[in-house]
């Protein structure tokens, strides 16, 4: 039979007429290669890991009712119970997130180059060239590289996510060896600490789904926000190099990676973003307490050994943290922390809950240093 099948063209070096921003990165090869880098976690028996999911699967259910009391908002009936991944699920759940969150923000871009690159062509009276498909494929793989060097290392410091999965199903998900990990390490009761982290996570679930538009609202804006802060093409060599010359202020940590990436404008819209993530994660630590010693005997002991870790990386992971805007995002838990008490210290918790009405109710980024401010606008 194979005699008489004609041999398959080869089409690796013919032009590629519509490239398109999913192209850009090869998203299955970067899951493959950040799954082979990632260290598995930490040893335990068999016994102990089917008791750390069972506990962890527990834990998702019974902190469904305390978080519901404490923040006044419920998860609709028929959502979807909680996973308990490695940190290869935890992989590929993101990657598949990631590529349907960038996807839109790298057609953009793809576009723009294009544009530009003909503009220049018919300037200088020649033809665009066109992009071969072996030299689309390899560049692909270099950046599914980058990504899974990044992704390698995030995957053993997350316990928890609520993955928004933009264009799938949003999961409640807890990284099973990272959770055994980090309540070794803090040497705190191991059920309290399982609750714990279920209370935070539930609280993202609830957040999103007592809050229908809020999903979508912060997709299209995370979206706008990676248009926005890639630079136009012509750019691009200007913007490298003004990043390579305040790269070692960042690594010192004299300043903040994003007030280098981004233009003054693009940093209005980025905080626009922050802000919104702040109040996200410091509604989840003020619940997380909140949620006291009659359901978490031990919280406060918890509370104050996980602050202590938060402050205790070491010398390498600080620097990867400051470059990749991580230490920002543990002043999002700090400053929204204070936000959400300062509003529910003057109108309780029905009234921070105004928050949630729509996009206007939301803080502004001057708001969370001054819940007041976001008071005297929201209640009059």
């Amino acid at each position: 039979m194979s005699d008489h099948l004609e041999p398959a063209a080869d089409r690796t070096q013919e032009p590629v007429d519509d490239v398109r921003g999913s192209a850009l990165v090869d998203w299955d090869f970067a899951a493959a290669a950040a799954t082979r880098i990632a260290p598995a976690g930490p040893r335990a028996s068999r016994r102990e890991v089917a008791d750390l999911v069972a506990e962890l699967r527990s834990a998702a259910a019974r902190a469904v009712e305390p978080v519901a009391q404490t923040a006044q908002l419920s998860t609709p009936p028929g959502t979807p119970e909680a996973l308990v991944v490695d940190r290869a699920g935890w992989i590929r759940a993101n990657c598949a997130s990631m590529g349907a969150m960038l996807e839109p923000v790298l057609d953009e871009v793809v576009a723009r180059k294009r544009t530009a690159d003909r503009a220049r062509a018919e300037r200088a009276g020649r033809e665009l060239p066109e992009i071969g498909a072996t030299s689309q494929a390899i560049s692909a793989k270099v950046t599914g590289t980058e990504v899974a060097g990044l992704l390698s290392w995030i995957s053993t410091k997350v316990l928890g996510q609520y993955d928004l999965a933009p264009q799938g199903t949003p999961a409640l998900m807890f990284v099973a060896p990272n959770v055994l990990a980090a309540e070794r390490e803090l040497e705190v009761d191991p059920g309290d600490f399982r609750l714990w982290v279920a209370v935070h996570e539930e609280t993202h679930r609830v957040q999103f789904t007592a809050v229908p538009w809020l999903r979508e609202h912060l997709i299209e804006r995370a979206r706008s926000m990676g248009t926005r802060i890639m630079p136009e093409p012509d750019d691009l060599g200007q913007r490298l190099r003004e990043i390579a010359a305040a790269l070692p202020g960042v690594l010192r940590g004299e300043e903040d990676i994003t007030q280098v990436v981004a233009t003054p404008e693009q940093r209005e819209k980025l905080a626009e973003v922050t802000a919104v993530m702040s109040l996200l994660e410091g509604h989840a630590d003020v619940v997380m307490d909140e949620v006291g010693p009659s359901v978490i005997p031990t919280v406060a002991e918890i509370r104050r050994r996980f602050t202590q870790r938060r402050k205790g990386a070491g010398n390498v992971d600080k620097l990867l943290r400051r470059l990749l805007g991580m230490e920002a995002k543990m002043r999002q838990y700090k400053d929204g922390a204070v936000f959400v008490r300062g509003v529910m210290d003057q109108v309780g918790v029905e009234g921070f809950n105004r928050v949630w009405t729509s996009p206007d109710t939301l803080p502004r980024p001057t708001e969370i240093a001054d819940p007041q401010a976001w008071v005297a606008r929201v209640h009059g």
